[in-house]
């Protein structure tokens, strides 16, 4: 993670949230894009040495973004985001399910609600997850999978594509 960006990562077990806040050295249009164009979360989403690989994506309500997360061993997991709700360079708001290769969901595994939220901070983009789980269950079971981690993971790897980006 790049020096003095705030992170947080907060688990409700009452609420069965998780709270992720995430600040960028990039202004707001272009943390945006990374979390809306499938060529920018491609470089980004999967935490190294996993990459993303969108088979499909359509960025507005009533929408989705359907990927892929691929090993280095070639092992595959599916996802599928429906956006519900968008409100440009502020919030939207989707659902994130396991799925497979043809998009249907599979309902044996954690599903959640994500509200993502972007604020301009000076300089800086914070962006705050807000994820709901229907159940206990499923947000412990999205822990253990090392989701933290892999996040983590992940958003560094934004970081590096913002360097990347500016240069």
């Amino acid at each position: 993670m790049a020096k003095n960006l705030a992170f947080e990562f907060l688990v409700n077990k009452e609420t069965n949230t998780i709270t992720v806040r995430r600040e960028f050295a990039a202004e707001l249009p272009l943390v945006w894009d990374a979390y809306t164009k499938s060529e920018l979360l491609d470089q980004w989403w999967a935490p190294k040495p996993w990459k993303a690989r969108t088979k499909s994506m359509d960025f507005r309500e009533g929408g989705h973004w359907h990927y892929a997360m691929v090993g280095p061993d070639g092992e595959v997991h599916w996802g599928l985001t429906s956006y519900h709700t968008i409100q440009l360079h502020e919030y939207f708001i989707g659902i994130d399910a396991f799925a497979d290769e043809q998009a249907n969901i599979n309902h044996e595994w954690p599903q959640s609600s994500w509200k993502i939220v972007f604020t301009t901070k000076h300089e800086k983009t914070l962006v705050e997850n807000q994820i709901i789980y229907n159940d206990l269950a499923q947000l412990e079971s999205t822990i253990q999978m090392g989701f933290k981690e892999g996040l983590t993971a992940a958003l560094e790897g934004l970081d590096e594509l913002f360097i990347l980006l500016k240069s």
